[in-house]
């Protein structure tokens, strides 16, 4: 992998770490707690239930991929980074541009 590929896939990761915090922070406030006491409907509770459900499960998602890109960043310039854990074979750049935090090329994550 070129030097150029390497400052390219950093700067997509940079990119997209600004946008997961922003996600995450915005996701951290419909995810709280549906408080019961709140004056309203059955159907509304039910509602706001299922969506605090959906919420804190992109949450989880959006900071499990945050932690994920955040480790591919630190390691963008090792040796290692862009080969497959698994068989060893440089991943594509193309593959590192969408998914910088793949630690598998295609063939291994099947």
């Amino acid at each position: 992998m070129t030097k150029e590929e390497r400052e390219q896939i950093a700067t997509c990761i940079r990119e997209e770490i600004e946008t997961l915090r922003e996600t995450v922070a915005r996701l951290e406030d419909s995810a709280k707690t549906v408080d019961l006491d709140q004056p309203i409907g059955r159907l509304s509770r039910m509602d706001s239930l299922t969506n605090q459900g959906i919420s804190g499960k992109v949450l989880a998602e959006s900071k499990r991929r945050l932690l994920g890109l955040e480790r591919a960043l630190a390691n963008v310039d090792d040796e290692d980074f862009g080969h497959c854990e698994e068989c060893g074979e440089p991943i594509p750049v193309r593959r590192l541009l969408i998914m910088p935090e793949a630690s598998l090329c295609v063939d291994c994550a099947e």
